[in-house]
């Protein structure tokens, strides 16, 4: 259970107006919903639980079947697994799991509940991928089935080799690892404002496992060489002839700490929406890249709020009919989950109108 500390929580201006006096976790819940019942802005809560936020990677630890209670202090209020009536400096009641016997052990990170909802972010945990130019150019390839069958699926083996002679050949000793991402159709990121190109986003395939070596030729048998083999063990399409290969990345965290960026002032732009097609807008729980990257900043659970850009009309009570750009407002929230180089992916927890390539990501305002 991540430590607590001893700060002061949130003004209780930040509750919300309805805000229970004690809840009981539910299966089946998220910090993300817990949160919207006690705070006008969900994603304050690691302030509700008084969170050490440069000390603590991963979110406190809750578990249906803990009742929490909200102490309200003369000017703040925190969350506290103890009721109000109780001593303040008592530790914190430890969390009793009933277990049945059973021959599979889980442990008590996975009974927890996460941030948000698992299914709306957890293949973009591992899909997409971004790419640059350098890593694109050294990717090695799928050449064939081992078979030679045209359509490739889950169980099959094929055959690829390295990018070229002077690049690391396909081994089962690699630092790299026997696992790798199958992608295809690298779609260029541009930057909606300086038209800057900011990485390529390749479309997954799937996974395979290596399986037996590559061999470089002898130098007196240029026939000898002989290629990689792999199996596909998954698969979200067919795989094909030419499509790349790149070590399977380490896991990623599926639950996040809320926080607004540690810059007063923040600007991103959106870069596209996730999908297959080409899609012009996007709604709540939509997935979409923003224009910043690790190298900006951006973390995972990084929290900004979503304006449209300034939409420019026609004064018609103006005599020389100017044209006028009007205000930007608030349209939603959103939360990065997903960090590269000079690109992120967040999701869209709430919004109002259509959001579009080009709509601006700034720091949440406290009222908000």
């Amino acid at each position: 259970m991540a430590t607590q500390v001893a700060t002061q929580g949130v003004p209780l201006a930040a509750l919300a107006a309805d805000a229970p006096e004690s809840y009981t976790v539910r299966a089946g819940d998220t910090l993300w919903h817990v949160a919207s019942l006690f705070l006008r802005q969900a994603w304050r809560w690691p302030e509700l639980w008084g969170m050490n936020m440069q000390a603590i990677a991963n979110p406190h630890l809750i578990y249906p079947g803990q009742r929490l209670y909200l102490v309200r202090g003369a000017e703040h209020a925190r969350l506290s697994t103890q009721a109000p009536q109780e001593q303040p400096n008592a530790p914190m009641e430890p969390v009793r799991i009933k277990l049945s016997p059973s021959v599979r052990s889980q442990s008590l990170s996975e009974l927890a509940i996460p941030t948000l909802q698992t299914h709306l972010i957890a293949p973009f945990l591992d899909e997409p991928l971004v790419v640059l130019e350098p890593e694109l150019d050294a990717a090695a390839r799928v050449i064939a089935a081992a078979d030679e069958r045209l359509f490739i699926a889950p169980g099959d083996q094929v055959y690829a080799r390295s990018s070229s002679a002077s690049a690391a050949p396909l081994e089962l000793d690699s630092p790299q690892g026997r696992h790798y991402r199958i992608f295809r159709e690298t779609t260029p990121l541009l930057d909606p404002v300086s038209k800057e190109l900011l990485g390529h986003e390749a479309q997954y395939v799937g996974r395979a496992e290596l399986i037996a070596d590559e061999l470089p030729a002898y130098p007196d048998e240029p026939d000898s060489y002989s290629p990689a083999t792999l199996l596909v063990r998954q698969a979200k399409q067919e795989v094909r002839a030419g499509d790349r290969l790149l070590p399977e990345p380490q896991p990623q965290h599926q639950s996040f700490v809320p926080h607004a960026p540690a810059q007063s002032l923040w600007d991103a732009r959106v870069v596209s929406l996730y999908g297959g097609n080409p899609q012009r807008y996007g709604s709540q729980h939509h997935i979409i890249t923003i224009n910043q990257g690790h190298l900006d900043g951006a973390a995972p659970g990084l929290v900004l709020s979503l304006m449209p850009q300034g939409r420019r009309m026609v004064d018609t009570t103006d005599a020389q009919r100017s044209t006028v750009r009007l205000p930007q407002q608030l349209n939603g929230t959103v939360m990065v989950f997903r960090v590269f180089e000079r690109v992120s992916y967040a999701l869209v927890l709430d919004v109002r109108r259509p959001v579009q390539v080009g709509d601006v990501l700034a720091s949440p305002a406290p009222n908000q």
